[in-house]
């Protein structure tokens, strides 16, 4: 008998704890969606182009869709022209937060000036407008490759800078300050 009431009062709860984990986020996707494609269009021209084989859609305090088997978006400009292109085979994109995470064999095209970047993790910061990595990243040019092992630029990729720089530079004697 006092084995009994023993097991009785370790199963027992306080509504506290049970508020408690009912508040936690869910941890399961509210929605998944299979082999996706989203065009977000302005004025009749597609702007956005987003494909993924899986999307998942969590939803909560900190709304987020997750990409687990990668994803590929092209960007257009106004004449439906592709500007640049991103791919991961992993991201999570945050909604409230406006931070977008790709990971695993990232890959940014800017068709304009006809450079690629290649690194293994890259957060964008849609509210502050810039993109960073912090693992080791290389940029191919028309006319040089640059490796270094962090960098940041500006979302549209007309402003960057990579960090400890290693590669085969030309460089002017005019511009090398001598002490």
């Amino acid at each position: 008998m006092a084995i009994a009431g023993m097991m009785l009062f370790s199963c027992e709860n306080s509504i506290s704890r049970i508020n408690e984990l009912a508040l936690e986020e869910d941890t399961l996707a509210a929605i998944t969606t299979y082999d996706i494609i989203y065009e977000r269009s302005d004025s009749g021209f597609v702007q956005v182009k987003l494909s993924s084989p899986l999307m998942k859609r969590f939803l909560g305090k900190d709304e987020y869709n997750e990409f687990p088997d990668g994803f590929e978006i092209i960007y257009y400009d106004n004449t439906g022209k592709e500007i640049s292109y991103i791919s991961a085979n992993y991201g999570i994109d945050y909604q409230q937060r406006k931070l977008m995470n790709a990971r695993y064999n990232v890959i940014i095209k800017n068709y304009d000036t006809n450079e690629e970047l290649y690194t293994e993790n890259l957060v964008w910061d849609k509210k502050a407008k810039l993109i960073r990595s912090n693992t080791f990243v290389k940029l191919i040019m028309p006319d040089k490759t640059i490796f270094g092992d962090s960098m940041w630029a500006n979302e549209s990729f007309t402003e960057h800078e990579i960090f400890n720089i290693k590669g085969e530079f030309d460089v002017n004697e005019d511009t090398i300050s001598q002490k």
